[in-house]
């Protein structure tokens, strides 16, 4: 920046206050979070050559937004005697209304996530990026910022200017200074004493060429010495990374350029490097990242890849992959799409969908090539995006196969460990002819569900599926491996068939009272329940309750009774333990002379309902009355 634009503003700017958090979060970025101050250079280099991609793309339908000035650049300068570093570009530029909204709000993508994150972090390096805050880093070098900048085609130039506190003004720029330019930005940095050392040449040449040697726009370092300015230095050669080969690439370039499109500066997971021949031709450059980004789950679930054509940058909104691989990060660079093409006609051209194919078959490929070979790696990734995955089961019948190979579960058997569908059916029982399973929002309860113990009595395995998709995903498939998918909470199920667990002499012996009791509880709950039946999924438990063998699993139908807004509560069926011995005192109690008493009755046939429901996290039919019930039989039992 030179010394002129230290006086180029007017005294009648608009002053802002920065929105809600904004300042207590500037406070936590500049002193509390960021162990490497380096990442500074990173944004805002990073952000300058996004400017210069986002003209050149516009200048396509618009030629005359360049004004002649076709050599788009970036430009660092260094002073050192006046403590300024100044980060320039001549790319498109911003208005006022543009440099309040766009530097005005902290985490525009989310404030209270990315507070919630800024307090579980040890390292907040790796936040940056992900939270669309990366200017606000030059507040760990500088005391005060001033941006300068004219939007491409406009006549008017603008300040935004703060020290990082309470606010921020914006006023006007006298154009009419000599040295001001046609279009673009100018970050000019006041050096505060902590960030000193970043006013010599050598040392930003090396933080320089370490962040943009991947940058696809010229970027120069300038030394102002002396009062005169030096020549610059370019640093990089300018050339998209992609279309580099491979052989000549580092792992720390392909770390930077993951870091800069996903915001993201650990280590991906895996790289996937590749040019495509034949009917299209394309460049690709994306990565599988090693933690879930931020915005994993966001309602939109948006493919966050970019697209450029021939080089030039087109748009980082395309849905060029299904949504179940969103968390996808990186670039595709089209030599067949029109430049001109506008995002409308994105979403309908059949050469950006065959491409969107191409992507996802290699990235699945890539997938499944870590399952073969490195579990361990795999299980990162799935512990990350496992949830996501499964959505294609749902939304993408012609994949679901493949999918199926790639997809991992815990199960009654496995809790610690993930299996495939592949070694489940290798392990099913003699005679069992289904994939069992049991849906759930809460993985804790499902492992300690009173549904599963005939299960594990029996040395049945049965998946446990926690996520919300998987309710959905699992009621449209066929099955797999031909085995079809069935669910333990669902439907009557003999599963003596399977293998017998025990004696169960005693239960036989008073089967005939027992029906008579089962009876006896349905007409006590009446249309509460659809039956009572004796279960042969109990062992230890008392009682549970399960869906009709019509209609929606129980998971299933509360999610879509929250999703609608309605209170939907259809009759389940109640299952009693014929072995239990309480079931078998009640049943001989009924096949005597005088019966049972109808109050006992009535108190037990809730209560057995009630537990039912509590143990599948629901509340009590009536709470109030569950608790006199409850506090009677207690009284009654201290009596006796």
């Amino acid at each position: 920046m030179s010394k002129a634009n230290e006086t180029a503003t007017t005294n009648d700017g608009d002053n802002h206050a920065f929105q809600a958090d904004t300042a207590k979060l500037l406070h936590l970025l500049i002193h509390s979070v960021y162990s490497d101050k380096d990442i500074f250079l990173r944004e805002l280099v990073s952000n300058a050559a996004d400017a210069c991609d986002k003209l050149r793309y516009q200048a396509i339908a618009k030629p005359d937004l360049l004004a002649g000035d076709t050599d788009l650049k970036v430009i660092v300068t260094l002073d050192k005697e006046n403590k300024r570093i100044s980060v320039a570009d001549n790319g498109i530029g911003m208005g006022k209304a543009e440099l309040v909204a766009n530097l005005g709000t902290i985490a525009r993508s989310g404030t209270r996530a990315f507070v919630d994150k800024l307090k579980e972090a040890n390292d907040g390096n790796n936040l940056i990026g992900q939270f669309g805050v990366g200017f606000y880093s030059a507040f760990m070098v500088a005391d005060q910022i001033e941006v300068f900048s004219v939007a491409a085609g406009s006549k008017s130039a603008w300040c935004w200017q703060s020290d990082g506190e309470q606010s921020f003004t914006v006023s006007p720029v006298k154009k009419s200074d000599a040295h001001w330019r046609a279009r673009g930005t100018e970050i000019n940095l006041h050096i505060s004493q902590d960030g000193a050392d970043y006013l010599d040449v050598n040392r930003m040449r090396a933080i320089m060429e370490t962040y943009s040697s991947h940058i696809a726009v010229p970027v120069f370092l300038v030394e102002i010495k002396d009062g005169e300015t030096g020549e610059p230095m370019q640093v990089g050669d300018a050339t998209a990374i992609w279309m580099r080969p491979k052989k000549d690439i580092k792992d720390t370039e392909y770390k930077d350029f993951y870091g800069q499109v996903s915001g993201q500066y650990e280590d991906p997971l895996a790289t996937i490097h590749y040019r495509a021949e034949g009917r299209q031709e394309y460049s690709v450059l994306a990565f599988l990242p090693a933690s879930q980004p931020f915005d994993l789950f966001d309602p939109a679930r948006k493919s966050r890849l970019k697209l450029y054509v021939r080089r030039v940058f087109i748009t980082d909104e395309a849905d060029i992959l299904p949504s179940y691989l969103r968390f996808v990060r990186g670039i595709i660079d089209s030599e067949d799409l029109p430049l001109n093409i506008n995002r409308e006609m994105l979403q309908q051209n059949p050469l950006l969908a065959a491409i969107g194919t191409g992507v996802a078959k290699r990235v699945l490929k890539e997938i499944g090539d870590i399952a073969k070979n490195d579990s361990e790696k795999f299980e990162t990734f799935w512990d990350a995006f496992g949830p996501v995955l499964k959505e294609g089961l749902y939304e993408d019948l012609a994949k679901r196969d493949e999918l199926f190979e790639l997809t991992r579960f815990k199960t009654s058997s496995s809790k610690d460990k993930w299996r495939s569908l592949k070694d489940y059916v290798a392990d099913m029982k003699d005679k069992q002819a289904a994939i069992y399973y049991m849906t759930g929002t809460d993985a804790a309860r499902l492992e300690n569900s009173p549904q599963l113990e005939g299960y594990r009595a029996r040395g049945i395995e049965v998946l446990l599926l926690s996520d919300p998709v998987d309710s959905f995903w699992v009621v449209t498939a066929l099955g797999f491996d031909g085995k079809p998918f069935k669910s333990v909470t669902q439907g009557g199920e003999d599963l003596d068939e399977i293998e017998a667990v025990e004696d169960k002499t005693d239960a036989d012996k008073s089967a005939p009272e027992l029906a008579k009791l089962l009876t006896r509880f349905k007409e006590i709950l009446g249309d509460v329940v659809v039956a009572v039946n004796k279960s042969t999924r109990l062992t230890d438990s008392v009682s549970c309750l399960v869906a009709p063998a019509e209609g929606p699993d129980r998971s299933l139908e509360k999610i879509l009774a929250r999703q609608s807004g309605e209170d939907v509560d259809s009759a389940p069926v109640l299952e009693i333990n014929p072995t239990h011995p309480l079931i078998l005192e009640l049943a001989e109690k009924i096949g005597q002379a005088d019966g049972i008493a109808p109050e006992l009755a009535e108190d037990m046939a809730w209560l057995l309902f009630d537990q039912a429901r509590i143990a599948d996290g629901e509340a009590p039919h009536d709470p109030a009355a569950f608790s006199q019930r409850f506090s009677r039989r207690i009284a009654e039992n201290l009596k006796s």
